[in-house]
């Protein structure tokens, strides 16, 4: 049976409005930040890169697997676009996947936005360069340290980004913290898993076809353009795979149907493609491919329009 994709994010009515202006704020901080760090860690491999990853990253989120327990999970990609592109360019990534699903899929709150690309974009992000660079320097530069850095950083990653929406809810008064943290915790732990396992298969498959991508002493290799034109192919594919989603609600869902703060979500402002289904088409799973790749195609503009301007800022 094939299914539309669940939203994923934090909604409105889960924080509160002083938790999330402080969320904006930093944010907002991190993002400007990034944007005037980003240049230094792009050079002309990685450039494009920015678009394709942001559009599988978009793509993949798309595709819930499911987890014991009767809930699911979806890939974050924080790890892999920090692993691939550098923290900074995985930041603005991250914030360019979490902001085109709030605005144009109704997919999170808006005003919940700053929290969730904080807690993706940011938090995802530092945790994963921290935990993969300290795994590298332990590797010393042996290939196992790749692959269990990789596994290492998107594990922790979505388990460390799980107990600050735990503390949030609990800052926020939706839920006590003895209560969301364990909670959000112990899903996240086993929806790590998956996260892990996806970023490892990726690596792997880069690291055989594109190997300079990951190791900064390799020479370029050509048909670079073959190469990204094959990253967009796959990430349209995720897109056509997307009704396959498990149809069971993701682990934030579960938790807050579980705790009994479910209802406290408040329905979007407005509605453009919302849940990830094209307006007007009966057939849902037609409707939600077609959504899904309008949402590729975004996506890949929006990161890759940024990480031009930035090079080209770079070299004016």
């Amino acid at each position: 049976m094939l299914y539309a994709p669940l939203p994923m994010h934090i909604p409105d009515g889960f924080l509160s409005v002083a938790v999330s202006v402080v969320l904006w704020v930093l944010t907002v901080i991190a993002v400007a930040i990034s944007l005037r760090r980003v240049s230094a860690d792009l050079d002309e491999r990685r450039v494009p890169m920015m678009g394709v990853l942001a559009a599988a990253i978009f793509a993949g989120q798309m595709l819930n697997f499911t987890v014991a327990g009767g809930t699911s999970g979806h890939l974050m990609g924080a790890a892999l676009a920090t692993i691939l592109l550098g923290p900074w360019a995985a930041i603005l990534v991250m914030t360019t996947v979490v902001g085109v699903q709030a605005l144009v899929f109704q997919d999170g709150g808006l005003l919940a936005l700053g929290g969730n690309i904080f807690n993706m974009g940011v938090i995802g992000v530092l945790v994963s360069y921290t935990v993969y660079r300290a795994v590298q320097k332990v590797a010393g530069g042996q290939k196992w340290g790749l692959y269990v850095g990789g596994f290492s950083a998107a594990w922790l990653s979505i388990f460390i980004a799980a107990l600050a929406v735990g503390l949030q809810l609990a800052l926020s008064g939706i839920s006590p913290a003895n209560i969301a943290i364990p909670a959000m915790a112990g899903i996240h732990a086993l929806i790590g898993v998956g996260e892990g396992l996806i970023t490892v298969g990726a690596l792997v498959f880069i690291y055989a076809s594109r190997r300079d991508l990951i190791e900064a002493g390799e020479k370029q290799q050509t048909g670079g353009a073959i190469v990204w034109f094959a990253g967009l192919a796959i990430a349209i594919a995720l897109a056509i795979a997307s009704p396959l989603a498990s149809s069971n609600p993701d682990g934030l869902e579960w938790v807050a149907e579980e705790k009994g703060f479910l209802d406290a979500a408040q329905g979007p402002l407005y509605e453009i493609i919302p849940d990830y289904v094209f307006p007007g088409v009966s057939n849902e799973a037609v409707a939600t491919i077609i959504a899904g790749i309008i949402g590729v195609v975004i996506v890949f503009g929006v990161a890759a329009g940024v990480a031009y301007s930035r090079k080209k800022r770079l070299t004016a």
